[in-house]
């Protein structure tokens, strides 16, 4: 059945075990990131099983999938008011930045005698979550200290996410300020000094990250290979953990330029097609927007040309492949990470699990 979503358990274990040997190397412990893979507990099991003893998601539905693993569990994103009861039910801790939301955690964790943990989040830059006064950061962190059922666990900082400020040491040595300042005004030292992302990986290997980062939230390194600061593929990892395949719908010789009054697109820009002469293998695959992000995706046939998507179709020119394609054939893409998230969110995608090296 296509389009078809193919996983490669053995290739992401090598990920896992080179970033967790990276990281272990450094004195970082890893958070692994679930939501590009929407929880799917096969693949969650493989980070546990390469040594990842916490899991981060977005989304507490995903958390709720995750729920059987032997992991901490953390929301990644600052929770909703409204999600308060499933977050204390699912997850292990959360990453916050307003304390009303910390006093509900409280209560719901009493309610439920369990206790939750409280990563506080300080915006260093890149103007997405996160406290900036850190006379704020500091009383809320104080008030947290005092709660019996939210337990202030940690300090964070995101980068690179929003607008795209990178990490440095800089930062870091601020976000490691930060913390024991924290400390010092609640009595003691916090267990978790989160530094980042995949985004923060570059800098660490450079050195650059002082000794009180202890823990990274990493989905893109570990699941791709690659880090985000300089978008480099890290060594002893491999990049095709997913791959899509698609079917070709229409097989047709096309010019390449279109013919008629051209107007925008959905998002009010007007296209500018390219002219490669007026006679063009086009294929048509049944694949579009709804299911991946063209934009993070690569045929792995250096021959074809990505053309570009709609909401259910895929075009492609096939005219420098070396293959030769028929109706019916399929398309192989390497797929990256807004890719691969959008095909695990779509349930027209058949998923398959593969386990060679």
């Amino acid at each position: 059945m296509y389009p078809r979503l193919r996983i490669n358990l053995a290739h992401l274990r090598r990920n896992v075990r080179t970033l967790s040997r990276l990281c272990a190397q450094h004195g970082i412990r890893i958070t692994g990131v679930t939501k590009v893979f929407r929880g799917d507990p096969i693949i969650a099991d493989i980070l546990i099983q390469g040594g990842i003893s916490m899991l981060g998601d977005s989304r507490v539905a995903n958390l709720r999938r995750l729920e059987g693993l032997p992991a901490e569990k953390w929301l990644i994103r600052p929770p909703m008011l409204s999600e308060t009861e499933d977050l204390v039910r699912f997850a292990d801790a959360s990453l916050n930045s307003e304390i009303e939301v910390i006093r509900a955690i409280d209560r719901e964790a009493l309610r439920q005698g369990r206790r939750h943990k409280i990563i506080l989040m300080a915006d260093l830059g890149d103007i997405r979550e996160g406290y900036v006064d850190y006379g704020e950061l500091l009383a809320d962190a104080r008030e947290t200290a005092l709660m019996r059922g939210a337990e202030l666990y940690g300090l964070g900082v995101n980068l690179t996410c929003f607008s795209f400020v990178q990490p440095d040491a800089g930062k870091m040595a601020e976000l490691c300020a930060l913390a024991q300042r924290i400390s010092d005004a609640v009595g003691f030292p916090l267990p978790v000094v989160s530094g980042g992302n995949s985004a923060t990986i570059d800098l660490m290997l450079r050195g650059g990250i002082p000794e009180g980062v202890n823990n990274l939230r990493l989905g893109e390194s570990v699941l791709f290979g690659k880090e985000r600061a300089k978008y480099q593929f890290l060594p002893d990892t491999f990049r095709d953990v997913f791959t899509l395949e698609c079917e070709i719908v229409e097989l047709k010789e096309k010019p390449s330029l279109p013919w008629g009054q051209i107007g925008v697109d959905s998002y009010g820009n007007r296209p500018s097609p390219v002219d490669r002469g007026p006679h063009r293998l086009k294929a048509v695959c049944a694949l579009g927007k709804q299911d991946f992000d063209a934009e993070t995706a690569l045929p792995l046939d250096p021959g074809i040309l990505m053309l570009g998507a709609s909401s259910d179709h895929l075009m492609l020119d096939l005219t420098d492949s070396e293959r030769s394609y028929h109706v019916g054939d399929s398309v192989a893409l390497q797929l990256g990470y807004f890719s691969t998230m959008r095909a695990f969110t779509s349930d027209y995608v058949e998923k398959v699990y593969e386990d060679q090296l």
